[in-house]
């Protein structure tokens, strides 16, 4: 006898906020909540297309009694990450959860990248879910809630020329820890996500190449390329009671591309990858 996730997970009737959630991994975990039975604040800078998202799950889960709300907000801004989030305890109720997903990449050399856009990364793939995490905090520590930080696998692999990127994941995965280990005695959970090759809107350009995606998917032990979904469905059983006794984890969804290391060190009649 099959289980639905809604009775599941114990997110049913719960208010759950997503950022960065009008597209990419944002959006398909603000829809898997949705299909969960939770109420979903959906927070991202593109007001419009967080709208439209919101809009697309209000209608689709209707009958499930699920609501949801659109928050215009610039996660680099302590005033609007604050605002953002007495909206949604205000329309929603206290949040059970906070997903930190929202990013952006500014590609640059170490040596030539501009401070603009350093700054412009950190502030928002760092500093952001610091501020996100701290307008929720009252919230979290009311409802013995859980954070939820979109990281990346390149906070423990280089991706060069990609400027501020890594340094900025790899700052996600210890400030995780570092709110664990601050928060939990308030009953806050934190943990993280490493997603390894996503097919995203910023990556999408790239799968446009002959022969690139085949390429690419066998450098993971799963050989395919993830979808937004595979991220969602790790980040709904985090937000979710399910994970009670997971405090400062950090989970690599990455295919197997992490255990592949050897496997791209040539080794004649060894090499599954050449």
């Amino acid at each position: 006898m099959s289980v639905s996730p809604s009775h599941w997970l114990g997110l049913q009737g719960r208010v759950v906020a997503v950022t960065g959630a009008a597209s990419g991994i944002g959006a398909a975990t603000a829809r898997q909540l949705a299909e969960a039975g939770a109420h979903v604040a959906l927070i991202d800078c593109d007001a419009d297309g967080a709208q439209r998202q919101a809009a697309a799950l209000a209608g689709e889960f209707a009958a499930q009694g699920v609501r949801t709300l659109a928050v215009a907000c610039d996660i680099a801004s302590e005033e609007q990450t604050l605002a953002a989030a007495q909206k949604v305890q205000a329309e929603l109720g206290d949040a059970v959860a906070l997903v930190n997903n929202a990013g952006l990449l500014r590609p640059g050399a170490l040596d030539s990248v501009s401070l603009a856009d350093w700054n412009t990364v950190l502030g928002v793939n760092l500093t952001g879910y610091l501020l996100c995490a701290r307008a929720f905090k009252p919230q979290l520590a009311r409802t013995r809630g859980a954070l939820v930080h979109v990281a990346s696998i390149s906070a423990n692999f280089p991706q060069t020329g990609s400027g501020a990127y890594s340094a900025g994941k790899a700052g996600v995965l210890l400030l995780s820890r570092q709110m664990a280990a601050e928060w939990g005695p308030l009953g806050i959970r934190s943990n993280a996500i490493c997603p390894g090759m996503i097919r995203t809107a910023l990556s999408a350009k790239f799968y446009e190449e002959p022969g690139f995606e085949a390429k690419r998917a066998r450098v993971t032990a799963s050989r395919r390329i993830g979808e937004p979904q595979d991220i969602a469905d790790v980040a709904l059983f985090l937000a979710s009671p399910r994970s009670a006794y997971m405090n400062g984890a950090e989970l690599a969804v990455d295919g197997g591309m992490s255990s592949m290391l050897m496997d791209m060190v040539p080794r004649p009649g060894f090499n599954q990858t050449a």
